[in-house]
């Protein structure tokens, strides 16, 4: 079991910048792909955001593209999300994912709030 926990999230205006941390526990950090995902209040599903994978290799959405950057820090069992230029549209809950093998996990998330 791999428990995660956001932090991070808040109200900024748009054009700001925030960064969100997911602390992972687990000793395997390493192994996993790790995720972040939102949810709108509009929306029923949660939407791709960025992934890093176990390698280091990296994706994003197109609409997070050139704006967003995912990291990993493996000595802390933490990823982050750097969210730059945000815009209201950004508003949503983030969700930090954990994959390894067929196993999955998610935390509780945090609230990001884009005023305009």
């Amino acid at each position: 079991q791999v428990q995660l926990v956001e932090s991070g999230g808040g109200l900024v205006q748009a054009g700001g910048s925030l960064r969100l941390s997911c602390a992972a526990s687990t000793s395997n950090f390493s192994v996993y792909d790790m995720y972040w995902h939102r949810q709108t209040p509009r929306k029923q599903r949660r939407e791709f955001v960025a992934r890093i994978s176990s390698s280091g290799s990296r994706l994003y959405d197109n609409s997070v593209k050139g704006r967003f950057t995912i990291s990993r820090d493996n000595d802390k069992n933490t990823v982050y999300l750097q969210m730059n230029s945000l815009k209201p549209d950004d508003t949503a809950v983030y969700y930090c994912g954990a994959q390894h093998m067929f196993r999955s996990y998610w935390g509780q998330g945090t609230q990001v709030t884009v005023s305009s």
